[in-house]
């Protein structure tokens, strides 16, 4: 005689049952989760639920759909433009490359071909100093002389230097992990990607030429600002076509300078070389908003977005910036911020530590006397 279960047994089985299937339901469903956001853009470097990483991938995702009539930008009009200090790498030990470099220069490694007042001029850099054109024509005058191949294997060689605002950091490796899978990602949608910087045009190229970036942004996308070239032995003749270039002959700097790639500038500068209007644009200061109102300018005949990177983080990274101060600002302007405490998962590979002490008075070599009244 079979015996049959009772009504406990029958729902004691079931609800096994069914918390079972629930949990291989859920489990799976974690698995899939983990697994799309891993495959997700922007997730390896950039924290899990940052809003500028989902807006960037929202408006990627929109722009690269043929389907989307409203949206769609063809490839040959994804252009997208970065500022370099700040916005892809250090700009904080204690301050931007090309300075760094010319302050290198002057005092340590090529002292004897610059004069006393350049000399002063270097020492006088610190924190809070006026990065303006007229130290950009200090620094022309300080390479004068050089050829062009000259000045870039100088500019790569001073980005091995080990700066001392950071423990294991050279000057080239301070570039923002987030930032460089940022231009990674946007060059596999067909985005042309565009370096413009207010560092000297030559210097940038040796500074992209040498980073994780390399094969993102070609020498032809770099921006800067222009110091003169001449060829050797025409210097002193005011217009090139005056004389002809010959087999053998050298490009040299003349000290000359011709315009500061910063403000204005930029979005001239972008016009010239470029000659139409990106749809994309990163910036980390003041001088980068004429970039970012030229980008969304409302006669841009393609949906457009700026970003602005605002340095909050002083634990990982030298940071100041007020992050509600600043995002406020950023976004009344129409531009989308980015917080570098909040939105960086990692910001520098992981054997590199913000130094105890940021600022270190340069130092001359003891043989090279300076001329106080120079």
């Amino acid at each position: 005689m079979k015996r049959h279960k009772s009504t406990k047994q029958v729902v004691f089985v079931a609800s096994i049952s069914l918390f079972v299937i629930a949990t291989i339901i859920i489990a799976t469903f974690v698995i899939i989760h983990r697994e799309n956001v891993a495959d997700l853009p922007l997730t390896s470097y950039w924290t899990s639920d940052s809003s500028p990483a989902k807006k960037l991938r929202d408006y990627v995702s929109q722009v690269t759909n043929p389907n989307n009539t409203n949206n769609f930008i063809p490839v040959k009009d994804r252009i997208a433009v970065f500022d370099v200090d700040g916005t892809l790498t250090c700009e904080t030990f204690y301050t931007y490359y090309d300075t760094m470099m010319f302050i290198e220069f002057c005092l340590n490694d090529h002292p004897d071909r610059v004069s006393d007042e350049l000399k002063n001029i270097a020492m006088s850099i610190k924190p809070g100093y006026k990065a303006d054109e007229a130290l950009a024509r200090n620094f022309a005058k300080a390479y004068s002389g050089m050829t062009v191949e000259e000045f870039y294997n100088y500019a790569v060689e001073f980005g091995k230097k080990k700066t001392a605002s950071f423990e294991n950091m050279r000057y080239i490796d301070g570039f923002y992990l987030p930032m460089v899978e940022l231009v990674k990602y946007l060059y596999e949608n067909d985005f042309t990607i565009y370096a413009i910087s207010g560092t000297e045009r030559t210097t940038t190229r040796a500074i992209i030429a040498n980073s994780p970036i390399k094969n993102y942004v070609t020498p032809n996308h770099i921006i800067g600002t222009d110091f003169e070239v001449k060829q050797k032995g025409y210097e002193n003749i005011s217009s090139n076509m005056d004389f002809k270039y010959e087999n053998g002959d050298e490009l040299v700097l003349t000290g000359g300078f011709i315009q500061k790639n910063l403000n204005g500038n930029k979005s001239i500068y972008i016009e010239r070389e470029i000659g139409q209007r990106p749809v994309l644009a990163f910036g980390n200061s003041g001088s980068d908003t004429s970039m970012m109102y030229y980008t969304i300018d409302s006669r841009n005949p393609h949906t457009a977005q700026a970003y602005m990177i605002v340095a909050d983080d002083n634990i990982r990274e030298w940071g100041t910036q007020n992050w509600e101060e600043k995002s406020l600002e950023y976004s009344s302007k129409g531009f989308i911020p980015i917080s570098m405490k909040n939105d960086f998962a990692e910001i520098y590979n992981k054997d590199i530590k913000k130094a105890v002490k940021q600022y270190q008075q340069p130092k001359i070599k003891s043989e090279d006397k300076i001329d106080d009244a120079a």
